[in-house]
């Protein structure tokens, strides 16, 4: 079996892949020219969906994609060809993004930011920190990396809710809600992490209307697509004092412009899309599962609908 890498840390995927599977023939280059050719006569590839994208766009099409990222939106493009079966990185975000989750949430409880400023101005800075026990918590994107979100905050005494695309029972969740709902939630929450995929239905979602039914005192980070935030009606909610803060992980355009108003926005952190970096050992493991399945004819994990996007 022929597999395709085309990863920035292709030498790396090369490896790992080499040594977990010797029988494979691995096919890789950091030239995009010499990538095109080795393309053309591999049924599949694993990488990241940029790259990936643009193999696609020369007319090279795969049997089987294997996407290094959870998000694949540069792969449903228009006019890119969808005759192939596309999986998407599952399974290997939730540690990490619930690191970043709670580094930020317990920074918040703890106001380690307004400290920082206090030793820079050398203030004696005595302040009580505040307890994430009993805070609720709204997961806005309750699936695979949600859920895992979730558990790892449960052992902090949060009471979680969520959203996800449709209501549902979902332990431990205390209430799993539709999209419609989310304008209840957020006024009932301290804390707010959108994890939405980049799809029709979530563009635009975080708009004026809904900063202003957010807590006062609630935090919102955004792990999930820039595209979701409507970055003015933010900025604005944040300086009327609609909500506390916002950490931003990801944003429309990245890098963002040096003339945007995230840089100077009161109560905004921005975090560069570091939040939950892939792993290559954990992915090429979820790559392996997954082709074995594909060999064998069963169910791949994290199987992309086309039509959904996710």
């Amino acid at each position: 079996m022929r597999v395709l890498i085309a990863e920035h840390d292709h030498a790396v995927y090369a490896q790992l892949l080499r040594q977990a599977a010797p029988e494979l023939q691995v096919l890789t280059s950091g030239d995009s020219a010499e990538l095109a050719s080795l393309a053309a006569d591999c049924p599949v590839w694993l990488g990241q969906p940029d790259l990936l994208a643009t193999l696609l766009r020369q007319g090279h099409e795969p049997q089987w994609l294997q996407s290094t990222w959870a998000g694949i939106t540069p792969l449903l493009a228009d006019g890119l060809p969808r005759h192939y079966r596309l999986t998407r990185a599952v399974g290997i975000f939730g540690q990490v993004m619930a690191e970043y989750v709670l580094t930020y949430m317990l920074g918040h409880e703890r106001e380690v930011l307004a400290r920082l400023v206090s030793q820079v101005e050398r203030k004696w800075d005595n302040r009580l920190g505040q307890s994430l026990a009993g805070r609720k918590v709204l997961i806005v994107g309750a699936g695979d990396i949600g859920q895992s979100v979730a558990q790892f905050l449960m052992p902090f005494g949060v009471k979680l809710y969520g959203i996800a695309s449709e209501p549902r029972e979902q332990a431990p969740f205390i209430e799993v809600a539709g999209l419609e709902d989310l304008g209840r939630l957020v006024g009932e929450v301290d804390y707010v992490v959108n994890l939405l995929p980049n799809t029709p239905n979530t563009h635009d979602l975080y708009n004026a209307a809904l900063f202003k039914q957010f807590k006062s005192t609630g935090l919102f980070i955004n792990v999930g697509r820039g595209v979701a935030v409507v970055d003015a009606d933010l900025v604005e909610a944040l300086k009327e004092g609609h909500l506390a803060g916002a950490v931003i992980d990801v944003c429309r355009q990245e890098p963002l412009p040096q003339r945007h108003p995230f840089w100077t926005a009161w109560g905004l952190l921005l975090t560069g899309h570091s939040s939950a970096p892939t792993s290559p050992s954990m992915m090429v493991q979820l790559f392996l599962e997954n082709l074995r399945a594909y060999q064998a004819g069963e169910t791949l994990r994290g199987e992309v609908d086309f039509t959904r996007g996710y």
